[in-house]
C-alpha cells in the first residue's frame, strides 16, 4: 500500500492519499491540496474521497475535490446530517458556512472498501468526538486512519463539540485496541510506527481518566 501524507496548512486536518486513488480527508484547502495531489498523481484518478468524521477541517474542501476528481464522497450514515449544520460540522468555529455536502456513500461499521488486488480498509464505526466518526484499518498493512479518535503518545478526540460523548470515545477507543497495528495515521499530527498498540492503549486509559 502506496500512501502520501498531505497537510495544507497548521488547522486542518492531516490528508492521506492511498494507492494515488482514494483520499481520505480533503482539508479545507482545494487549490493546496489539488497542487499537492499532482506531484502524485493526476487528480483525475482519485476514484473516491473518504470522510472520517463530519468536522471542517477534514471536509470543507471534499465538495470542491470531489468535483475536479469527479469522485464519489463518502462518510459514516451517522454524520451526514452534520455535513448541513454549522454547529455540528463546527464550521461556525471558522466562521463558515457549513460544509453542505450531500454524500454519495454512506458506510456503516463492517463495511469493507477494496483499495487493490490485495488490499481493504475496514469501515470501524468510532463514534465520541463525532456520532459517525469512523477508523479505517488495512490489516494486511496493519494500519490504522484513526481521524481524530486516537493520536500518537495517547492523545484522544475532543467530546465537547455537538454530538460529542467521551463514554462513547472511550468504548471507541477500547475497540481499536484489540486491533494489532504497526502504523497510526492520524487525522493531526505525525504518523508514527512507534510501538502504536502502546500508544493506543494509553489513549484509552487517558480517555478513562477524563471520565
Amino acid at each position: 500500500m502506496k500512501i502520501t501524507s498531505i497537510t495544507t496548512s497548521p488547522y486542518a486536518s492531516n490528508s492521506y492519499l492511498i494507492n494515488e486513488k482514494i483520499l481520505i480527508d480533503p482539508g479545507m484547502d482545494t487549490d493546496q491540496l489539488i497542487q499537492k495531489i499532482k506531484e502524485h498523481t493526476r487528480p483525475e484518478n482519485i476514484e473516491l474521497i473518504i470522510l472520517t468524521h463530519s468536522h471542517f477541517d477534514h471536509c470543507a474542501a471534499a465538495k470542491s475535490v470531489a468535483e475536479i476528481c469527479t469522485a464519489p464522497i463518502a462518510i459514516h450514515k451517522d454524520d451526514a446530517q452534520a455535513l448541513k449544520s454549522k454547529e455540528e460540522s463546527v464550521s461556525i468555529l471558522f466562521s463558515a458556512p457549513a460544509p453542505d455536502i450531500d454524500p454519495d456513500i454512506l458506510y456503516e461499521n463492517g463495511d469493507i472498501i477494496k483499495i487493490s488486488e490485495t488490499e481493504s480498509l475496514e469501515v470501524i464505526h468510532t463514534p465520541g468526538h463525532t456520532p459517525g466518526g469512523i477508523s479505517l484499518y488495512e490489516p494486511s498493512s496493519k494500519s490504522l486512519f484513526s481521524g481524530d479518535t486516537v493520536f500518537p503518545n495517547g492523545g484522544i478526540g475532543r467530546t465537547d463539540f455537538t454530538g460529542g460523548s467521551l463514554d462513547k470515545l472511550s468504548a471507541s477507543i477500547e475497540k481499536l485496541t484489540e486491533l494489532d497495528v504497526i502504523t497510526l495515521y492520524p487525522g493531526h499530527g505525525p504518523v508514527t510506527s512507534d510501538d502504536v498498540n502502546k500508544q493506543i492503549r494509553l489513549s484509552l486509559q487517558m480517555s478513562r481518566a477524563y471520565r
